[in-house]
């Protein structure tokens, strides 16, 4: 009994002076990451940068949020003033600042454009998508252009910093390093299970392991409620910038992390009263990005990390901007000024029954990959094998879905800033992603990127075996979707579980969102190929000195194209132009990148 009073004391206690004791803890917490922090940053400050540069980050939000809670009405109050003053000169203003824009976006341009004149084709491309989108609006005199512009502008910043920026190429490089070996955990737990054997021999245990970790991760940041902080944050930015509701930007913000039928989740309560111009905008943010679970495992297959991130970032605005260009707000908005909105944190009671939540929930996920993926491959073939017969009745050998859609989609990719060498490739893939699965694109991507790297030729016979690397970051861009045919029944079915009044809402907005969702996956890849810095071969005198000619890389090809274009045979002499003159050892890497590739300078 005793034990049971000082227990119940210590409980009123605990309840009586709960906000100090918060306090106390947290600080101490605080305290204790400072000491951490320094002790880092002293024994070597730039392997703590990345530590440096999160902790600026979350300082820089909390402390704001800390300054809008007691001095933001104070600051609103004396700036009223300066408010209003700016609003009486903001006519003038705006379009003055218009004009600054355009003309300096116009003379970047020319600079830029002048030493690689093919990334004209990207912006035309870019242009045209954007007209054509134009076109195809609900509602062509009620189209927001603040909208529009903010979110066109707003990518175009984000893939500059991103492609562009020393900081920003490290930063998402970093990033993407840092995904693949958090990845690289997998392994772990998929060897246990099913042996080390399998994992490396066998698709389905080598990649959708993968899943299950991301969604079991994906599970634990929502308990702890980080995953909610990140969407609003970004979210509030783009509701500020672009004028759109907190639903539908809200839900188009966590298509960057999640799926097209978990993001409206976040919204749940809100969707029987949005407008049809919300809803399309809902969905095309679905169609536009891809889910993290996915993503990983894209990276597994050996797709550029930093490239997917870059576009599921990159997708949001453009996804936003191109939804209110398609489908224009033409209601009265229930959400129109309403600042936030308030998102749960889960149901679970623990982190442990978050963690297990998030693993038994990619269950289906994985089921559904796998079934969707031995489906579409196997209807593929079928496919193919009619094609192929209807063909030789008309003595056209070879034909094939991925044959149709290299010549129907091939002007599309070429407008996107591939070469026309690359172009049938890049539209076939395309195709596969629009009418089955990105998932079956990215994997036949991934085979070309290894190609490449290997250093294979780059034609064997009339087949080509690789894309560029230029075409290669395009398609990454264009990939970077859920727009398929086959998602319109997921995105249907699960909005239609969460508002099933609405069904007829839903099925009339639909095709016009997948359209959005698949120009918004090319506009990126537009801006990717607008964007492009082509990678620096480097000393190729030196590379050959040091290499090892048994095996092959992209390299090693790049620099044999270079010897042989020097290479000079006149009347069985053979001899070499340029820096490749100067070599002693040029006839020797000539005999040796004739081991491996044709040219006409191997015949002698």
């Amino acid at each position: 009994r005793k034990a049971l009073q000082q227990a119940s004391k210590a409980k009123y206690f605990c309840k009586a002076h709960a906000k100090v004791l918060r306090r106390v803890i947290l600080g101490l917490l605080g305290v204790a990451y400072l000491c951490y922090f320094i002790a880092a940053c002293y024994l070597n400050f730039q392997r703590a940068l990345a530590l440096v540069v999160m902790t600026a980050v979350v300082a820089f939000f909390v402390c704001w949020d800390i300054f809008k809670k007691h001095c933001g009405a104070k600051v609103l109050l004396l700036l009223h003033p300066i408010g209003k003053c700016f609003q009486k000169s903001w006519q003038w203003l705006k379009w003055l600042l218009w004009v600054a824009l355009l003309a300096g976006l116009i003379v970047w341009l020319a600079l830029d454009t002048g030493r690689n004149p093919e990334q004209l084709i990207s912006l035309g491309g870019f242009c045209f998508l954007v007209l054509f989108l134009f076109a195809c609006s609900k509602h062509h005199g009620a189209v927001s252009w603040r909208a529009v512009f903010w979110g066109l502008g707003m990518e175009f910043l984000l893939g500059l910093f991103i492609l562009r920026t020393t900081p920003g190429t490290q930063a998402f490089q970093w990033l993407g390093d840092q995904i693949q070996y958090f990845l690289g955990y997998t392994t772990a737990g998929s060897s246990f299970v099913f042996g080390n054997t399998l994992i490396k021999e066998v698709f389905a245990f080598q990649t959708l392991p993968i899943i299950v970790f991301f969604s079991c991760v994906m599970s634990i940041l929502y308990y702890l409620g980080v995953m909610q902080w990140l969407i609003l944050k970004i979210s509030w930015l783009l509701q500020v910038s672009m004028g759109t509701t907190a639903t539908e930007t809200l839900s188009v913000a966590g298509n960057i992390f999640v799926g097209q039928t978990e993001a409206p989740l976040l919204i749940r309560p809100y969707l029987a009263d949005m407008t049809l111009s919300e809803i399309h905008a809902v969905m095309t943010g679905g169609f536009s990005t891809i889910a993290g679970s996915v993503m990983g495992a894209y990276i597994s297959f050996g797709i550029d990390a930093a490239s997917l991130i870059a576009a599921s970032v990159m997708a949001a605005p453009c996804a936003l901007a191109m939804a209110k260009l398609v489908y224009p707000e033409v209601e009265e908005s229930k959400f129109k000024g309403k600042a936030s909105i308030r998102l749960s944190s889960g149901e679970e009671r623990n982190i442990l029954e978050a963690a297990s939540n998030g693993a038994a929930a990619s269950v289906g996920l994985v089921a559904n990959i796998a079934a969707n993926l031995i489906a579409f491959l196997a209807v593929l073939e079928f496919i193919n094998a009619t094609l192929r017969w209807f063909g030789e009745m008309v003595d056209i050998e070879g034909l094939t879905f991925q044959v149709i859609c290299s010549y129907v989609l091939m002007p599309v990719a070429f407008l996107m800033g591939a070469d026309w060498a690359d172009s049938p490739l890049v539209a076939e893939l395309l195709g596969i992603k629009i009418f089955l699965n990105e998932f079956v694109a990215y994997q036949q991507l991934a085979t070309y990127k290894k190609n490449r790297l290997m250093g294979l030729e780059e034609w064997d016979g009339n087949r080509k075996q690789w894309i560029s690397e230029r075409a290669e970051s395009i398609t990454t861009f264009a990939l970077c979707g859920f727009a398929n045919l086959s998602s319109i029944g997921i995105t249907l079915g699960g909005l239609a579980s969460m508002v099933p009044q609405r069904k007829g809402d839903l099925a009339s907005v639909v095709l016009r969102a997948l359209l959005t969702g698949i120009c918004v996956s090319m506009l990126n890849a537009c801006l990717a190929g607008l964007l492009h810095v082509p990678t620096e071969v480097g000393d190729c005198a030196m590379f050959f000195s040091t290499t090892n000619f048994s095996l092959t890389s992209y390299t090693t090809y790049t620099c044999c194209k270079q010897l042989f274009a020097s290479s000079v045979l006149q009347n069985g002499t053979l001899s070499f132009t340029g820096s490749w003159a100067e070599q002693a050892e040029s006839v020797l890497w000539l005999t040796e990148c004739c081991g491996h590739y044709n040219h006409t300078s191997c015949a002698g």
